[in-house]
């Protein structure tokens, strides 16, 4: 066996059709790693918590995942408010500031006992970006946008997907906040809007009347595996660009989409795709889960028909299917 033969995966020669699903998504919130110059202190808490995220994105360097930037309207905690415990009960009433304007606002939210407190209510304490609870037994660490991701509330607050991007990179930098579109995209944005990077996990359902080329023996190995894997994202994130960036998106420099157009031609002539449909529904990210665009408005489940033309992706967006009844829509 040569070794050109082991690495490229083997064909078939059958059309085929992909449906693409969201198995796992994660927020993370990029200005706090991007806007960070030395390594946090994990002795202190909240040192521990920014030290994990960036170990979580550094690690999806090695992974083919596809990521969206998300600006939200900037909020924050703020520390000259009161901090209110309702009568008899965990409900916890924090004060917040929005906007670049700082406008005051609130949020109740009702906390749970950890299993390892050692204390009935706990202790707060209070930064622009983070709430630590001490229960005594730990201490719980979470981010203005933990809490509003986590707990109910009224604040109209749109998550607006401004750039979409993959996270592998043998250089990591988007967990280094080394990303040149990242930092374009921050200076536009400036001081009303934070940015998060919500990290998503897809699967990709394959028919063809020959099975899915991936099922093959021999591209089950790790080198065919991953360019199968590769071109499957490629085309993923080219129509989730369209999709939410437009068809001309501002932050992507004439050879880069050149440079991605001559890569769908050859990768919908090496797979003979046909179409392929994307269902982006958000599983686990709580009331982050409404995504939108300056092209796109804003919906908890976006269904996409795609297609490559001319070495580009082309974009249709689908009715939701009725909901069924006496189920989940």
């Amino acid at each position: 066996m040569t070794d050109s033969f082991a690495t490229l995966p083997q064909r078939t020669t059958a059309p085929q059709s992909w449906m693409v699903r969201v198995a796992d998504a994660k927020y993370h919130w990029y200005d706090l790693i991007a806007g960070f110059a030395e390594k946090p202190d994990i002795r202190d808490p909240i040192g521990r918590y920014m030290r994990r995220m960036q170990f979580e994105l550094e690690a999806t360097a090695e992974k083919r995942h596809v990521f969206f930037a998300v600006t939200r309207p900037r909020v924050r905690f703020d520390i000259a408010g009161v901090v209110q415990w309702g009568f008899f009960s965990l409900k916890l009433t924090l004060p917040l500031l929005m906007g670049a304007e700082q406008t005051k606002e609130s949020i109740t939210v009702e906390l749970k006992v950890p299993f390892a407190a050692t204390m009935k209510k706990p202790t707060v304490i209070l930064t622009e970006n983070f709430i630590s609870l001490n229960w005594g037994g730990l201490v719980e660490v979470f981010s203005v946008h933990d809490l509003l991701q986590t707990y109910a509330h009224t604040l109209k607050l749109p998550s607006k997907v401004s750039y979409v991007g993959q996270t592998r990179d043998p250089d990591g930098r988007l967990g280094k906040g080394r990303l040149g579109a990242m930092h374009k995209l921050r200076a536009q944005c400036g001081m009303e809007y934070d940015t998060l990077i919500l990290v998503l996990g897809v699967e990709v359902e394959v028919n063809c009347a020959d099975g899915d080329p991936a099922a093959l023996p021999h591209n089950e190995y790790a080198l065919p595996a991953d360019i199968l894997h590769a071109e499957r994202v490629d085309v993923i994130e080219a129509a989730l660009i369209r999709y939410f960036e437009g068809s001309a998106p501002r932050l992507r420099p004439l050879d880069e989409r050149k440079a991605r157009s001559e890569r769908l031609a050859a990768v919908q002539v090496a797979n003979n795709l046909a179409q392929y449909t994307i269902d982006l529904e958000l599983p686990e990210t709580g009331f982050y889960n409404y995504v939108s665009s300056e092209f796109v408005t804003s919906a908890k489940r976006h269904i996409l028909s795609c297609f490559i033309a001319d070495g580009q992706a082309q974009v249709a967006s689908m009715p939701l299917p009725a909901p069924v009844k006496g189920g989940k829509s």
